[in-house]
């Protein structure tokens, strides 16, 4: 497909986009470009009077009935299986709740656990910080465990680190949270598999921007949040991903009675519930809840390939007009190996973003030197695209962005 390079290419573009109508499901200040969608989503319209409902009727009117006459005790269960379709995966596989952090835990213990025999997790030197985190605080509750970090995108070295026979479970994310690269998810995890590994897959920065297909690939356990392009709100809850095939033996360290086959019966042992459901532990936000119900119900009407032609024409796009600013670009050019994001670096890339912010386009900053920028093709336009990959190239070209107000650091970059 051309890349369209004037702003009436961009327009004409618009004009005939498929996803065009989306753009009218979501709250988009005026004035402002938002290129953050990979870091905190846009509001759908739809979600505010959900939680009203939740909250004035379901909760203020009906208090603790709604457990049965809303649903509230099942939208865990639910909820999975409105997001299945978008994981590739079955309803019973998928279960909503608790945060990214937690379900990491709970799945690379739960694959640690399935392998007895072996003791070392691997995970990938270089992955957003919470995910080595996690894994660290795994292998330090677990006699004899430990940790082995890898270049994930050395083929070489994954394969390496695997070679000794000793390795449980590999912890690996889907698209890299600064460089927006891809990682082929097929041929990992058949790799991991050939070594007698299991894998999970932190699948945050590609679901909903990228199609997945969890279970035709053959992925034992996968994790991801809800509130970058599913649009499901700040702290919204997380989700799990547990292959059908491990359900009968798997088990998870957090067992909390929601988790449990008759939770009703106030059993004083623990007997897990059938398919992902043993991945449950307390209770959830329902609130929350209800804020992720409406973005998904939007998103059982998106065609999720028109999406991904729509994310690699968009970064294109952005690719090739910021070209001028000279700024390197660390994304990879060759789709297959592309997120929907794109990643520029330079030095001085936090006061460069914050003089981008000042002009009304909204991009981040991860350290030490990347400027990131985000694309969800919902609520983006061709022409948004257009008129921010020229306000980038004018800032950087024009020196702003060297305003020493924009170097002042805030907490949340």
């Amino acid at each position: 497909m051309t890349i369209p390079l004037t702003r009436e290419d961009c327009a004409a573009r618009d004009a005939a986009d498929p996803l065009a109508p989306f753009r009218d499901e979501f709250v988009l200040p005026d004035g402002v470009i938002y290129l953050d969608g990979n870091s905190l989503g846009a509001l759908p319209r739809a979600t505010p009077a959900r939680v009203a409902r939740l909250v004035e009727h379901e909760w203020g009117q009906r208090l603790i009935a709604s457990w049965n006459e809303a649903g509230w005790w099942d939208k865990p269960r639910t909820l999975g299986a409105l997001l299945a379709p978008l994981l590739g995966a079955e309803a019973d596989e998928v279960v909503v709740g608790d945060g990214t952090s937690v379900n990491l835990f709970k799945t690379v213990a739960a694959a640690l656990w399935l392998r007895p025999n072996r003791r070392v997790v691997v995970a990938e030197a270089g992955n957003f910080p919470t995910d080595g985190y996690i894994a660290q605080g795994v292998v330090d509750l677990v006699d004899g465990a430990s940790l082995r970090m890898v270049d994930v995108d050395d083929p070489a070295a994954l394969a390496a680190a695997l070679e000794p026979g000793d390795v449980a479970v590999v912890l690996l994310s889907h698209v890299d949270y600064r460089t927006g690269i891809l990682r082929d998810m097929a041929a990992v995890t058949e790799m991991v598999h050939a070594h007698g590994a299991l894998v999970v897959w932190d699948v945050c920065h590609s679901v909903g921007a990228v199609p997945l297909a969890l279970a035709q690939t053959g992925v034992d356990f996968a994790v991801g949040c809800t509130y970058k392009y599913l649009n499901a709100g700040p702290g919204a809850p997380a989700f799990t991903y547990v292959a059908r095939r491990h359900h009968e033996r798997v088990r998870q360290p957090i067992s909390g009675w929601h988790g449990h086959a008759r939770p009703f019966d106030f059993a004083p042992e623990y007997e897990p519930a059938a398919g992902a459901s043993r991945f449950l532990s307390g209770s959830q936000s329902l609130i929350a809840a209800a804020a992720l119900e409406a973005s998904l119900e939007l998103w059982q009407r998106v065609d999720l390939a028109q999406v991904r032609e729509k994310s690699l024409a968009l970064t294109d796009l952005f690719v090739a007009v910021t070209a001028e600013a000279g700024l390197e670009c660390v994304t990879p050019a060759e789709h297959e190996r592309r997120g929907s994001q794109v990643a520029l670096r330079h030095p001085d890339g936090y006061p460069i973003v914050q003089a981008l912010i000042a002009r009304g386009v909204v991009g981040d900053f991860r350290s030490p030197d990347i400027l990131r920028f985000g694309f969800a093709p919902l609520y983006l336009r061709y022409v948004d695209v257009y008129d921010a990959a020229r306000a980038l190239v004018e800032v950087v070209t024009s020196g702003e962005w060297q305003d020493p107000r924009f170097a002042q650091r805030a907490q949340v970059t």
